[in-house]
């Protein structure tokens, strides 16, 4: 893995996915992490296979990269990364304790949308990513509800600090998480590929 210069005590998120493809909302939540954070920067890490996602219908992972280079191209803070394929890893939380390993003097935050919250009980080693790193998480509609009763919220309730706390968060030892209301923004990956889906269709009648 070609290392990313740091520097020490750097606060850095860590925004992981698929990216199939990259938008807008990833831009969105980035930028809202940086400042609700005091982050110094923001990587995205988009995974070779996410293993909760059908392979059918996942762009190559180097069309993937390349797409989201070019859309966080102008956002000099935000960096794009394939590093899970070098380091060998598959889970989050696997990533996490590889990444501590290999910049041991940066602050790293998780970053997600609510929506992962409600799933994260499915994630392999959820409980130790919980453990491993702080966590952000942004509300995206339309789940904060559901969000906050789900299995992980509940079993980590303890460690929930409060959103005008978020601030600290990189400096908290995990497990800590906050819950951060926000402004939204209704652009996924999601909605992209059935717009492709309903423009592909519709050029073949």
């Amino acid at each position: 893995m070609s290392p990313i210069a740091t520097a020490p005590r750097e606060r850095i998120g860590l925004l992981g996915g698929s990216f199939n493809p990259a938008h807008e909302g990833h831009l969105h939540i980035s930028k809202l992490a940086l400042e609700r954070l005091r982050l110094d920067r923001v990587w995205w890490l988009v995974s070779p296979q996410n293993p909760l996602k059908p392979v059918s219908g996942m762009d190559a992972l180097s069309t993937r990269l390349k797409n989201a280079k070019a859309m966080a191209a102008a956002e000099p803070l935000i960096t794009v990364s394939d590093m899970e394929s070098d380091l060998g890893t598959r889970y989050s939380a696997d990533t996490v304790n590889a990444l501590k390993q290999n910049y041991p003097d940066v602050l790293f935050v998780w970053i997600m949308g609510a929506d992962l919250l409600k799933e994260i009980d499915r994630w392999k080693k959820w409980r130790a990513l919980f453990r491993g790193i702080p966590i952000a998480i942004f509300a995206r509609p339309p789940y904060p509800l559901r969000a906050l009763s789900s299995r992980a919220a509940r079993r980590f309730a303890g460690a929930r600090i409060k959103a005008y706390r978020a601030g600290a968060l990189a400096d908290l030892r995990p497990p800590a998480w906050a819950y951060l209301r926000t402004r939204r923004h209704p652009q996924s990956a999601t909605r992209i590929r059935a717009r492709r889906k309903e423009t592909t269709t519709a050029g073949r009648k």
